[in-house]
């Protein structure tokens, strides 16, 4: 009989545990905050601090390359590609905004998770039926607040590291609320931890924010058009096809997908720069 590889051990014995710990610790003093801090932001606080465990622990190191596009105390829809559960925690780790996310109804079904999902402004929303009335008057509801949201329009994790079709919901958002749309590259969490493998492993991974798109001109869209347009923005540096449509639509060099991510050296932190702002 084979046995299984180190990672899968490690993953098992050594990382459910922690991970395990730091959801019921951070969930536990989320959601009792919530009773009294009605604006989510020590929740958040403990959002991200549940991230940075997480990829300390897991030995995940993070590069982010284009933070002088995005400003202190704006709200922005960040609309990010998908591969992986580390998405989520690389974003939350090292975004200097107040995030909320659009999150699958299963979600909720977890504890502690579930109940900080569900206590502190992010929504749930049940794939095969989703009530969009609820999910723009949320979105609404957060954005008066000057809130930012994560969004990703491929509906789900890509089984094969492409970047799959974007969907028009998340895109209706961003056209209906006027805000500035960042396209987001997420490079390296596949190799972190893949679709349908338990195993998880360390390394390194590389978030590129591309130029914010302005939408204020934009109300009379196709979502769809618009999605494809973001999408084309978001896949040459996800894939590594070697050039990058920006949001002006004009083109630039990308780094391969595993450029960076693959690296023997360790990659310069430059989530720090971010960071120092939180």
């Amino acid at each position: 009989m084979r046995l299984p590889p180190y990672a899968w051990w490690r993953t098992v014995f050594l990382l459910i545990p922690a991970i395990g710990l730091y959801t019921v610790v951070l969930g536990t003093l989320s959601i009792g905050s919530s009773l009294f801090e009605k604006r989510g932001y020590f929740a958040h606080w403990c959002a991200r601090t549940w991230a940075r465990l997480i990829l300390l622990t897991t030995g995940v190191r993070v590069q982010v390359d284009g933070g002088e596009h995005v400003a202190d105390g704006r709200s922005y829809v960040f609309v990010s590609s998908h591969h992986s559960h580390y998405d989520t925690a690389g974003l939350f780790a090292t975004l200097p905004h107040q995030l909320r996310i659009i999150a699958k109804e299963s979600l909720g079904r977890f504890p502690f998770l579930g109940w900080h999902l569900r206590r502190t402004g992010h929504i749930l929303v049940d794939r095969r039926r989703p009530d969009r009335a609820a999910i723009f008057g949320w979105a609404d509801r957060l954005l008066s607040q000057g809130l930012s949201l994560i969004v990703y329009p491929e509906g789900t994790r890509s089984p094969d590291g492409r970047v799959q079709r974007f969907k028009a919901g998340s895109f209706q958002i961003a056209l209906q609320s006027g805000l500035p749309v960042v396209p987001l590259s997420i490079v390296g969490t596949r190799q972190i931890m893949r679709k349908g493998d338990l195993a998880v492993r360390g390394g390194a991974v590389r978030l590129v924010l591309h130029e914010p798109i302005e939408t204020t001109e934009l109300a009379g869209i196709d979502p769809r058009e618009f999605g494809e347009r973001v999408r084309q923005i978001i896949a040459p540096a996800v894939e590594g096809t070697g050039m990058v449509t920006t949001a002006t639509g004009g083109s630039e060099p990308s780094e391969p997908a595993s450029a960076k991510a693959t690296a023997g050296k360790r990659p310069e932190r430059s989530e720090d720069a971010l960071q120092h702002r939180t």
